[in-house]
């Protein structure tokens, strides 16, 4: 166990008497502020409440108010008696809670401040990262449920005595055998009309969309993308000096009506037809002919994001957009396709790929080597033959069974322990559920509230008003499911419950 160091005077302390503010509300900002900049580590234990108030020169009662309501917001722990702690387990949204102080750089000045405008933009998109637990956190797959032990005989059969080229750089588009591999898979269970050829094997997705910005857009041109959708997508974007405009969904999917009146020079659409990302909705049949119609009248291009298409637990999905635009009477060429193995296998793995039109590989080979060469080579022949000798199926099929089964344990267990909290409703894929406000839980906090309130109590969840670029969007949470264990469900969801009830 990490020692605990006392905080007694590691930061300076100050009430203002003819401030405004209330004493204990000046408090309870100044600590709060020194635990989110690190000024006061995880694991500090503060002061007493009576060493406070005579430190301070208040009543007790001012101090006791003040580090309540930071401990009821989850940035304090600790048991009565035993002193008062801060947190080790910090929700990822606290931290982004308040702006923490920026570290100087060594000409003067904070680094954000020597960042430029898109390197500060990165920044604003993506949360620092506090504990992260199993439940609920969205997209953690059930990894003690992954072949490691085949995986492991893999990867030990190709490198105990590699051919002599392995070693050496690889292919900008990738490990022959694993595109081939990967075209098999899609042609026959998406419907993709692919071939080895077409296939780039990247560094996980985010790599993807990257290729695709730099390598078809000009800087400044406008991407339509979806309200809400993954804050991951548009740091690719904003990184390629493209602007990203929301456009917000209708029942059938991305609306193109508003996509056109929000910027109709769009030159890429982004979009996640099979489930889309955070709502869990399908784009309809007819949407998604009316978006390839979109896409070539304007000689624009759609980037189809096939996120959580392999867990799909009633129906059949409809067929891929790729397979579709290629099957049009005067040809295709205008989707690009991509996937990853993050969420179907384990997250560490960082491969994905792109299906680029048939005219356009060549030429993207060629822009891969100019910026990183090649993807990492280690895991390409071991995944490559995980699919060729039918156990990434296999896999599939089984995490299929037990994520359905996971999804009705949350299912039952939220109608008994989240009635009057949230509504959870059923879904027909994915890895995760949105559970939406009740108009009582919305009077009394904020989903980014409840997010705090859930850390505290050891869950991690996602508030669903932090995926709209635009406005605060509707109140709820994101419940991933796929990492928790049947008989831990129940118990996962009472904690929540409680700390959504309390206060």
């Amino acid at each position: 166990m990490p020692r605990r160091r006392k905080g007694a005077s590691l930061i300076a302390l100050a009430l203002d008497r003819d401030a405004p503010e209330a004493l204990h509300r000046q408090l309870y900002r100044q600590i709060r502020d020194a635990v989110l900049s690190g000024r006061l580590a995880p694991g500090t234990r503060l002061p007493s409440s009576r060493s406070l108030s005579g430190e301070l020169a208040c009543s007790r009662n001012t101090v006791v108010n003040a580090l309540e309501q930071l401990h009821s917001e989850g940035y304090l722990g600790g048991l009565r008696g035993s002193g008062t702690y801060v947190s080790e387990e910090l929700p990822d949204q606290l931290l982004n809670a308040v702006r923490p102080t920026a570290p100087e750089t060594p000409g003067g000045g904070s680094a954000e401040a020597a960042l430029s405008g898109r390197g500060r933009a990165l920044l604003g998109l993506m949360p620092r990262r506090g504990a992260r637990h199993r439940a609920f956190l969205p997209g953690l797959p059930a990894l003690e449920h992954f072949p490691f032990d085949v995986w492991g005989r893999l990867l030990g059969r190709v490198w105990r005595q590699p051919p002599e080229a392995l070693p050496r750089h690889g292919e900008p588009a990738g490990h022959p055998p694993l595109r081939a591999a990967i075209a098999d898979y899609l042609r026959a269970v998406r419907a993709l009309d692919c071939d080895a050829g077409q296939v780039m094997i990247t560094s996980g997705a985010q790599q993807g969309v990257d290729l695709v910005a730099r390598l078809l857009l000009e800087p400044g041109e406008r991407v339509w993308i979806e309200e809400p959708g993954y804050p991951g997508l548009r740091g690719p974007l904003l990184a390629a000096g493209l602007e990203p405009v929301p456009v917000p969904l209708d029942a059938q999917g991305l609306s193109l009506e508003a996509g056109r009146r929000r910027a109709p020079d769009a030159r890429l659409a982004v979009v996640t037809p099979s489930h889309q990302y955070p709502l869990g909705r399908t784009m309809s049949l007819a949407r998604r002919l009316a978006l390839l119609d979109w896409a070539h009248e304007r000689g624009a291009w759609i980037l189809e994001d096939d996120y959580d298409s392999e867990y799909r637990y009633a129906g059949r999905p409809f067929a891929a957009l790729q397979g579709l635009d290629a099957r049009r009477p005067e040809g295709g060429g205008r989707v690009i396709y991509l996937g990853s193995f993050s969420k179907v296998l384990f997250p560490a793995l960082r491969l994905g790929y792109l299906v680029i039109p048939g005219p356009l590989a060549a030429a993207f080979a060629r822009g891969r080597a100019a910026l990183d060469d090649h993807a990492p080579l280690i895991a390409q022949p071991a995944l490559a033959a995980f699919i060729e000798e039918g156990h990434f199926a296999a896999h599939v099929r089984r995490m299929r069974r037990l994520y359905a089964a996971r999804q009705q344990a949350l299912l039952a267990a939220a109608r008994t322990q989240l009635a009057g909290l949230l509504t959870v409703e059923p879904d027909e894929a994915g890895m995760h559920l949105t559970a939406h406000f009740t108009p009582a839980l919305a009077r009394r906090m904020t989903d980014r509230e409840a997010t705090r309130r859930a850390a505290a109590a050891g869950i991690t969840v996602m508030p669903l008003s932090s995926y709209f670029l635009e406005g605060a969007g509707p109140q709820g949470l994101l419940l991933g499911y796929a990492a928790v264990p049947e008989q831990a469900m129940a118990g996962a969801v009472r904690r929540l419950a409680g700390a959504l009830a309390g206060g």
